[in-house]
């Protein structure tokens, strides 16, 4: 389900971001979220942990007791949607084995009319889904922006020549423009309906364009994390010395093999798309 692979993408990008902010670890500690007790926010809670393994983040000096709540409550926001996507696909595997012809011929030789053609099941949770996926772009955003405004050591919107290069602003920019696209798109498509067929349809899921909202929602969503991805790898210029875990160490380098580092300003789009391709490459860790 592509939906859980963009979970842990998101995951992985929280991870880049958490390392260029220089954020407070505390906030993952393993026994904060089981006093919560919910299972998808014990589980990002545990991935990141698991990904950055080994990273002196742990042990860095901080400036600050918490960090805003686009970093401090990752788990709490990102688990929740997990949790929204397990619920989605246990309907959309229901639904794949189940039955939904009008009418129905039964063994023995009955044919009844019913309506399990309806679609509302369907429709309410891809609704669902839209507005879990729209969370984790738009808390994806928001590190973004904490990343350029000049704080804990990085320079206003990540340039060397504030005022000369515009550097990550118009990358911000464009997070958010689709962040705010994917609010609009994440409005219930379930909560409409239309009459037709002279009245005897006169109840309608409206499933389908639920699911046409989704697709754009996902779509969007891969162009944020990319874009989150970008702004956290470019902050690492001005991080020089500091020992990151393996793993993301790995994805860093490579990431820079796929897509070169560019100081003076340029055209973001140019770099979109392979980063698009590149996080979608991506081997999670189990």
């Amino acid at each position: 389900m592509e939906a859980e692979k963009l979970l842990q993408t998101a995951i992985i990008c929280a991870c880049a971001s958490l390392e260029a902010f220089n954020g407070n670890m505390d906030a993952f500690d393993e026994r904060i979220h089981l006093l919560r007790n919910q299972d998808g926010q014990i589980w990002v809670a545990s991935r990141i942990r698991s990904i950055l393994a080994g990273s002196e983040i742990f042990t860095r000096s901080k400036n600050s007791v918490q960090d805003p709540y686009s970093f401090r409550c990752i788990p709490q926001v990102i688990g929740a949607s997990k949790d929204a996507v397990d619920y989605v696909k246990s309907v959309a595997e229901k639904e794949i084995s189940a039955v939904t012809d009008n009418p129905l011929i039964f063994e023995n030789g009955d044919v009844l009319s019913g309506g399990n053609f309806h679609a509302q099941s369907l429709a309410l949770a891809t609704d669902f889904l839209k507005i879990a996926l729209a969370e984790v772009g738009n808390i994806a955003e928001r590190r973004m922006y904490q990343i350029i405004i000049g704080q804990r050591g990085l320079p206003d919107f990540l340039t060397q020549e504030p005022g000369v290069n515009s550097g990550y602003m118009i990358v911000q920019y464009s997070a958010a423009s689709l962040v705010s696209y994917n609010k609009q798109l994440a409005t219930p498509a379930s909560v409409d309906s239309i009459v037709t067929s002279k009245g005897q349809e006169d109840h309608v899921s409206m499933a389908a364009n639920a699911a046409l909202q989704c697709n754009r929602i996902i779509e969007h969503l891969w162009q944020i994390l990319a874009m989150e991805w970008m702004t956290a790898s470019r902050a690492w210029c001005w991080r020089a010395g500091w020992n990151t875990s393996d793993i993301l160490q790995k994805w860093i380098t490579h990431y820079r093999s796929v897509v070169a580092l560019k100081i003076q300003d340029h055209i973001p789009s140019e770099e979109y798309k392979p980063t698009v391709n590149f996080l979608g490459e991506l081997d999670f860790p189990q």
